[in-house]
């Protein structure tokens, strides 16, 4: 495959030393495809493990959090003419057997955008936010915060605009502007393992978990 026809996983991280470089040798060993290590302003050895493993590092400046990782590594795929692009978490959530599959609706053209949904996985607190924001944002989605996404290139274009750049998540921001403007969403059934260390930045205690759902309730309530 060309470049082009090729994906491009991105991995936004940050203090991933642990786990990275076993992501991406598994996401090499399985697929023929450049994966690029967005490190969010690491400070443990992220950089290094994601280099020797074989991934392309794009070391931030300043901390950006995980959507602002995501969009520099959206730029970089589009700088590169990719036509789909794979975003994957560093913790070893995702499996890169499953990425064949999650792109294959963009390949058919049914899709801009693909979720890989486990809507097994997580805890009450993630359930409840799902439930909530369904009925908020009238997105009709079962895994709204799954961060294992297949984009094609008309969505990174728009993900990559300076109308998305102010967004605090990648999740339901996304969603959202991506509905609005008119581009396709699908799901698409993955397999999931536990986290190889870490916990969920999101939903790994109760108060932040309430700042997540009162932004994300705002932004829900604002769009529609």
């Amino acid at each position: 495959m060309t470049q082009c026809s090729s994906p491009v996983v991105l991995i936004p991280a940050r203090n991933e030393e642990a786990t990275v470089g076993e992501v991406v040798c598994k996401i090499l060993s399985q697929l023929h495809c450049e994966v690029v290590v967005i490190d969010d302003v690491s400070t443990d050895g992220t950089i290094e493990a994601a280099r020797s493993a074989g991934a392309t590092v794009l070391p931030l400046a300043i901390h950006l959090g995980a959507w602002g990782a995501i969009q520099t590594g959206m730029r970089y795929a589009l700088k590169k003419d990719y036509r789909i692009a794979v975003t994957m978490d560093a913790d070893g959530q995702h499996q890169a057997s499953s990425v064949k599959g999650l792109i294959e609706p963009i390949r058919c053209g049914d899709a801009d955008m693909v979720i890989g949904a486990c809507v097994k996985r997580g805890s009450r607190a993630r359930h409840l936010a799902w439930m909530i924001f369904r009925r908020l944002s009238g997105i009709g989605l079962e895994d709204l915060t799954s961060g294992f996404r297949a984009y094609n290139q008309k969505s990174m274009i728009l993900l990559a605009s300076r109308k998305a750049t102010l967004l605090d998540y990648q999740d339901l921001g996304v969603l959202i502007l991506l509905r609005r403007m008119g581009l396709s969403i699908v799901e698409k059934q993955v397999e999931m393992c536990p986290r190889l260390s870490g916990a969920s930045r999101i939903f790994n205690s109760w108060w932040v978990v309430a700042r997540y759902m009162l932004a994300s309730s705002i932004l829900c309530l604002a769009k529609r």
